[in-house]
């Protein structure tokens, strides 16, 4: 499949398996996904199949992890309704279709009336009409497709068992309709297509600003994937929203896509990312201390902007990180024969070439966070598993069994690390040494 699908119906067998107590859990329901018929899926080693339209490998996995996301360790999740920007329309600030962006939004309490932490939503990118057009047509380029009400889990969590340093906080969920990581702004007429990212962004913190954001005394930009990588993007204009008496931190959650060749030597991610640059015009809403020295695609990497960034930041990502590997690394444009195949989708059958292909592919993740790593400011959560995005899961977040490094969770180590409690740089060792992963595996 190659990044960005043509339009079709697509089904999958996909199978979740967790590297420790796979079956303790068991069977749980979960909730309808968007467009998605769920059947079948389980924790542990059991078939599952759904139907989506014009999906992406990027959809599959965090269609997959937004439906496990739905898990509370009390099966009462919070839900959370749907608020549209009104006044977003006025100022060009729209999705794809031109419908009005939204998010949703849950109110502090307590000690965490005056805290605010905003999760930009993930998706994937279009880099092409077609597939913006096909795009439009979905949650991911139109409010007239989102949920009404989604749950909040992982790092959104209401629960102090579930998210011990955030729980009472105001939390928001930015809503990702736009393709282009809350940072294009043009239009294609003859298509109906706008591109305004960046409008959204804006016009999103001056809502969140007029319901109180601006008295913030603490507050947390994150995101996931896309949204993961828009944190790094917009992490420093987000810091210059509040005083300098303000706490604001950031944390980028499996955003950290490297510009790597993929196996046959190509490069599909520079090419997708070149296309997403161009068609939406991004380029004036990139960071200048990157494109005084570098040209806009190169803008688009965090490798090229992490070390620069003035805001302290946090990053968590899988050193194996299965979207990268399916769909930038081992696409199936980069591999005609299909040698890849069975790796790509479960890493327990790659042959010892392609797990030392991978081994390099961690290896420069680490390379590249080695300077950004060196300031105290920053923090790192890098461990070793097959996965893609681990802040909103509540399993991979926070949970009896969550991946640890050094005996440390995902949540535990972002609290330490934004609290000030520790210094935090957490690397773990190279696969297959950590039992406490929660891979993916595709079948």
């Amino acid at each position: 499949m190659q990044i960005l699908a043509s339009v079709r119906t697509s089904f999958y067998i996909i199978s979740i398996c967790y590297s420790r107590k796979e079956r303790v859990r068991g069977m749980r329901k979960l909730f309808l996904l968007w467009v998605v018929v769920v059947t079948g899926m389980v924790l542990g080693t059991e078939a599952n199949e759904y139907l989506e339209f014009n999906v992406t490998e990027l959809d599959r996995i965090e269609e997959l992890e937004y439906g496990f996301s739905r898990y509370s360790s009390n099966f009462n999740p919070l839900m959370v309704g749907l608020t549209l920007i009104r006044g977003a329309g006025a100022k060009g600030a729209v999705c794809l279709d031109g419908t009005l962006p939204g998010y949703h939004l849950h109110r502090g309490h307590g000690s965490g009336a005056n805290s605010w932490l905003i999760q930009l939503e993930g998706g994937g990118w279009c880099d092409n009409i077609r597939n913006c057009v096909y795009r439009k047509k979905s949650r991911r380029g139109s409010s007239n497709y989102m949920e009404k009400q989604i749950q909040f889990t992982g790092i959104l969590s209401d629960k102090a068992q579930e998210n011990p340093d955030f729980f009472n906080w105001n939390r928001v969920k930015l809503r990702y309709c736009d393709g282009g990581s809350f940072s294009g702004d043009s239009q294609n007429k003859a298509a109906r297509l706008q591109f305004r990212g960046e409008r959204i962004w804006r016009a999103a913190m001056d809502d969140l600003k007029s319901k109180g954001m601006r008295y913030a005394k603490q507050a947390l930009l994150s995101g996931c994937s896309a949204g993961g990588l828009a944190v790094i993007l917009r992490c420093d204009e987000f810091r210059n929203l509040f005083p300098g008496s303000t706490r604001i931190k950031c944390l980028s959650d499996a955003g950290l896509f490297l510009d790597t060749p993929d196996v046959s030597g190509g490069h599909t991610i520079r090419k997708l990312y070149n296309g997403v640059v161009q068609l939406q015009g991004v380029r004036n809403n990139l960071p200048h201390m990157c494109t005084n020295h570098l040209n806009p695609t190169s803008c688009f990497f965090p490798q090229n902007l992490i070390s620069q960034m003035k805001t302290p930041l946090f990053i968590v990502n899988a050193a194996y990180d299965i979207w990268q590997i399916q769909s930038s690394i081992a696409p199936l444009s980069a591999d005609p024969h299909g040698y890849w195949h069975e790796c790509r989708l479960n890493h327990g059958r790659c042959n010892a070439a392609q797990l030392r292909f991978l081994q390099g592919f961690r290896n420069q993740m680490l390379r590249t966070v080695t300077g950004f790593s060196k300031s105290r400011k920053n923090g790192l959560f890098i461990n070793s598993c097959f996965a893609h995005c681990q802040t909103e899961r509540q399993d991979t977040w926070f949970a009896d069994d969550s991946p640890v490094i050094h005996k440390k969770a995902v949540a535990i180590a972002v609290g330490d690390w934004y609290f000030d409690r520790a210094e935090v740089k957490l690397i773990d060792c190279p696969y297959p040494c950590d039992r406490s992963c929660h891979n993916l595996v595709f079948r």
